[in-house]
């Protein structure tokens, strides 16, 4: 084969590769729009829930424990590390 026959096979390979790619892409997104707009179709509308009430957002007795106890460990980490430099 010459090399003019093998570039032209190699051209009218790639060509049919892509045009086999493209056609593809275009079936895959027409299916896709057309199932979307079934399911809206089909589907019934989502009811809005109501809103959640949610009390007074005051700190109770427990997280003031937690919030002493991880500010004293900071505190101490600072103080050790303060010492070992």
């Amino acid at each position: 084969m010459q090399n003019t026959e093998l570039l032209n096979e190699g051209l009218a390979l790639m060509a049919l590769g892509m045009g086999f790619v493209f056609t593809f892409l275009t079936v895959l997104v027409i299916s896709v729009t057309l199932m979307s707009g079934a399911v809206r179709r089909f589907q019934p509308a989502p009811v809005p829930s109501a809103p959640v009430r949610r009390g007074p957002t005051g700190t109770s007795p427990k997280d003031d424990e937690v919030q002493a106890v991880i500010s004293a460990a900071v505190h101490r980490y600072r103080r050790q590390k303060g010492r070992d430099s």
